[in-house]
This record gives structure tokens, sequence and C-alpha cells, in this order.
């Protein structure tokens, strides 16, 4: 083997090349040692013809020394004469050498496309702005989140969610660590850096374990070329990735959604406030979501995020579902019109139809945005909610475990986790879960207020209280936090306490800034199962879109349910075939 890399066979082909060309060879001299007149006789017979020639003279001295010695071969014919003698053993090392070299063929080019492949799971950091600006915090995110996305479109890729990679945003952890953290192999870097009209971007695939660069790159583009960009990128990664790419997989990884940049660039701010998740910043993703199907009005991932913003307004701003659902579903349909191929599409039809409580449709679209992409985390983790409001608790802890190998740091991902367990009985593993989540977060309010009904179930009175309290001040005094609070006062004999909160949560209500199922749960705490079934009823009346959530995903209503009341609250909701 050649210590220089250029000298050596680069492929098998090469090498079966050159061992045909031997065979051709030997060949060739076995042909040639037939027909070859050695040289001393060669000579005799010149000198006899043309004693006078050149060739004579030269040749003599061979013919005047044959009597004494025998004549010498050059080393080309003694090669030549061994192979005549053992021709049989030259053609089986041959045959050796070639069956070698096709085993040596497979073993290669087995390994090569091994180690080609041999990332199946990796974390898209979010990208830093070294731009100066903190204006374009939009770019940096909206870029990360979109390489997630189309990268997630690999079937055999595990890509770690959005949310994720961002619980690392600003922090300065090591790879090794987010790769264990995550459970990865490999992490991707990149920088952003925004100058006018240049947009330059830095990227770096990194092994999670030893911290080696695999691969790096940059890029230069004009801000109109930002689409083609996203494209490139995620083109130019999936192929370091893996070896082997269809050419389904390859078109739906580079496809572009708009071929308008100005829409592209409200769509990513319109994602930049939506995954903050408070009232005002989903009324500006609305405004952005808006603007961008304004800029191009075929544009489907924009009335996608207008459909999912408009439920969003019934949970984080208590809006009526009576008036967001409506407009939610228009925006949904819009978008499967223009582009039926999204996951996302599908997983926002499911949602609207749960709160519609049009639950088969909503388990079809379900069923369809996983079929469409198995690596969207909120389409297993909204059907896992879907399976548990229906009673089938084994399939839910199934789905929201694929959720939670997708996207493990997502606190919604690992509340509906703790309390899937909650609901199976199996509180240990549910509070360790909790646990678990909120050493990582300890800010995180939906974790304790998890936990507080585990300590509940447990009887620990005063421990269900003091987690609900925390939960209560993390979330800053939030209804259905509060609600909780309130009905731990009351199951722990803290009566005035509960009547307190009670009074807050009417008020909250009579202002459209609380649901009526959360004062049913201080009642039931209360014992006074008669208005605790009046405020279900508010509930029903209203339309509530989120009442079958409060009803069947807490413990709170718990002794309601022998209640024949129940059963048929349960029916005018379309899930009389659930849990009881």
């Amino acid at each position: 083997m050649q210590k220089n890399a250029d000298e050596r066979y680069q492929t098998v082909k090469d090498l079966l090349l050159d061992l045909k060309h031997l065979k051709r060879e030997l060949e060739f001299s076995d042909e040639l040692e037939r027909s070859h007149i050695p040289a001393f006789a060669k000579s005799a017979n010149v000198g006899a013809v043309n004693q006078s020639s050149e060739n004579a003279t030269i040749m003599q001295p061979a013919v005047s020394t044959q009597n004494n010695i025998s004549q010498q071969p050059s080393s080309a014919e003694y090669v030549f004469g061994e192979v005549r003698k053992h021709k049989f053993v030259w053609l089986g090392a041959l045959a050796i050498l070639l069956l070698g070299a096709i085993g040596l063929g497979y073993w290669f080019f087995a390994s090569r496309s091994a180690s080609a492949t041999q990332i199946t799971s990796i974390a898209v950091m979010p990208f830093v702005n070294e731009s100066g600006n903190a204006e374009v915090e939009y770019l940096s995110d909206g870029m990360t989140e979109t390489l997630i996305s189309s990268l997630s479109q690999l079937p055999k890729l595990n890509v770690k969610a959005r949310s994720s990679v961002f619980r690392y945003k600003g922090k300065d952890t090591n790879a090794q660590t987010i790769g264990k953290e995550l459970n990865v192999q490999a992490i991707l870097n990149g920088r952003v850096v925004q100058r006018g009209n240049d947009l330059t971007l830095y990227i770096e695939l990194v092994d999670a374990n030893t911290e080696n660069t695999l691969w790096k790159a940059d890029y230069n583009r004009p801000m109109s070329n930002l689409i083609t960009l996203q494209s490139e990128i995620a083109s130019d990664v999936s192929q370091k990735l893996q070896a082997r790419i269809s050419n389904v997989e390859a078109r739906k990884i580079a496809k572009s959604y708009t071929a308008n940049a100005e829409a592209y660039q409200l769509y990513l701010k319109g994602r930049f406030y939506w995954n903050r998740r408070t009232a005002e910043n989903i009324k500006k993703a609305i405004e952005q979501f808006r603007a961008a199907t304004e800029k191009d009005p075929n544009y489907a991932l924009a009335y996608v995020g207008l459909a999912d913003s408009y439920i969003a307004l019934g949970n984080y701003a208590d809006a009526s579902t009576n008036e967001t659902l409506p407009q939610a579903k228009a925006y949904a349909m819009r978008a499967v019109e223009l582009d039926d191929s999204l996951a996302e599409v599908h997983t926002s039809l499911g949602n609207i139809n749960v709160h519609s409580w049009n639950w088969a449709e909503a388990e079809r679209e379900y069923k369809r945005a996983i079929e469409l992409n198995p690596n969207y985390p909120t389409a297993h983790q909204w059907y896992s909610l879907w399976l548990t409001f229906n009673g089938r608790l084994d399939e839910a802890l199934t789905e929201i475990k694929h959720a939670y190998d997708l996207d493990p740091l997502s606190p919604i991902i690992n509340a509906n986790l703790a309390r899937t367990y909650l609901l199976k009985g199996e509180l240990d593993t549910a509070a360790e879960q909790c646990r678990k989540f909120i050493e990582f977060d300890p800010a995180q309010p939906q974790a304790y207020l998890i936990l507080a009904f585990i300590r509940q179930k447990q009887l620990r009175h005063s421990e269900a209280i003091a987690e609900a309290e925390k939960a209560v001040e993390l979330s800053q005094r939030a209804s259905d936090k509060l609600a909780a609070l309130g009905y731990f006062y009351a199951a722990a004999g803290k009566r005035a306490q509960a009547l307190e909160i009670l009074r807050e949560l009417k008020e909250k209500y009579d202002s459209r800034k609380s649901k009526a199922a959360y004062i049913a749960w201080v009642y039931a705490g209360l014992g006074d199962n008669d208005e605790a079934f009046a405020w279900l009823e508010k509930g029903v009346r209203d339309r509530d879109g989120f009442l079958a959530q409060y009803v069947t995903l807490f413990t709170a209503l718990d002794s309601l349910r022998s209640d024949p009341r129940y059963a048929e609250l349960l029916r005018r909701i379309g899930l009389s075939h659930a849990v009881k």
C-alpha cells in the first residue's frame, strides 16, 4: 500500500482494471514466449547470413562462447519462462486476486455507504444574529426554523424540534452536552450577518461526541435571494448527512413555498411573534401573517400561521372560540386548497375540529399529518390529546412519547407526557417527569401545575398547594393556574382562600378573561356539584372549544364522574365513549 494517498487505488474499479491489464499482459507474454527466438540462436543465424553486418559483429561473442557456458536469460525472459512453466498456478492466483478484489469492493462501498449515512440524528441550533441589530433577530430565528422544517422531511433523520433547540439560545453550551441532553449525533451551528441588502451565513456541522468539525461553509447572497439561499442550505446539509436521498425527498427539502422575498420575511416575523405565545405577541403574529398573504395570496404557510394564531387566541387571550374558530377554519381550508401536502395544515385542521367537537374528522386530519411528516412533533402531541379525550390512554402515551423523542425539551410536550402518566395512575413516573423538567427549566409554570395535581392524587395536600402557588406566581396569575389553586385550597379545607380565588375567576369570566370550566373546578373542590355542573353547562352554551380539555385532561372534576350529569355532558360534546 502506497504511503502517498495519491498513489493508492482510489476505487476498487481502478484495482480491477489493473488486474485485467495484468491478465492480458500474462497472456501476451505466453504467446510471445511461444514465438520467441533466443538471442544466441538468432545471432548465429544472422552471422551466417551476413558476416559483414554490424549485427553479426555485435553478436559474435555470443556464438563463440555457447559451447563453454549456457546462455543466461534476462530477468524478463526468466519471468516469462516461469509463467509458461506454471501457467495454471498463475491463473489460479489471478482468480484469487479477482475474488479478493470483489470482496474488497463490497466492503469498501458498504463501509463508505455506512459512514456516509451514520448521522441519523441532528440538532440545528439557533443561528446567532451577528448583525448588531436586534430587529433582525427574526431572520436568524426564522432561518433556523425553516431549516429544521426542511430537514425533518427526511424520514430516516431525527431532527430535534424548534422548542427543544431554542432552549439553548444565548447559552454557551458545548456540543457534547447538547448531544447527550438531546440524544443526537451531530450539531449544526450557524451565524447570520446582515449588512444593508447583503446577507452572509456561516454554518458548521459538528460531531456531538468528539466536537470535531465535519463540514463547514459560508454563503454570501443579497437579501432578495433569501428564499433560494434557504433551499440551497437545506440541500447542502442534507447531502452531508445522508449519502442517498431520493428525488422525491430532495424536492421536499429544497421546496420553496413562496417566490416573494418580502412575503417570506413577513412570514418569518409572524413566526417570531407566534413563538412567544402571549396574547399581545399572537396578535402581532396575525398582523405579519396577514401582510404576507397580501404580498403573496398563494402563500400556503402564511395561511397556516393565521389559522394557528386564531386557535391560540382562544387559549392565550381567552377569546371566544365562537369567534375565533370560523376564522381559523377559513384560513386552514385556504391553505389546503393551495398545498394539500403540508403536514402543518392538516395538524391545524385536526386541532380546529377538536375545538369544534368534530372528533372523527379531527382524527383523520392528525393521521394524515403524521403520514405526510412523521417527524412533526406537534402532530403527535395533538393526536395524543385526541386519544386522551377519547379514553385511549395507552395509545395516547405512545404518541406523546414519540413527540417527546422528537422534541424532548418542549415545555408543553413534557407537561402532556407527565399528565398522561398521571391519568394512567403512574404517579411516581409522572412526578419524576415533572421533576426532571423543572431541574432543566425551573421557570416553567406548567410543570408545577401537573406536579400539583400529582401531589393531590397522592393526598399530599400541602405539597399540592405549594406547587400550585408556584405555578400561579410564574404564570402571573393565569386563570387555569388560579383555578387549580382554588381547587386545592378547597380540597384541603381552606374554604376562605378558595372562595377568594372563586371571586377573582368570576371577575375574569365577566371580562372574558377566563373560562366557565375553571370556576367549575373550584366548586367541585368545595363539594358543590350543582354549581359545578351549572358552570360546565355555561361552557357548553358558550361552545367553548377548550371544554373537552378542562373536563378530561385534569383530575379536578373526578368527584363528578359518578354523577349521571357528567356522562350526559360528555355525550353533548361528542365524547360519550370517553373514560368515565
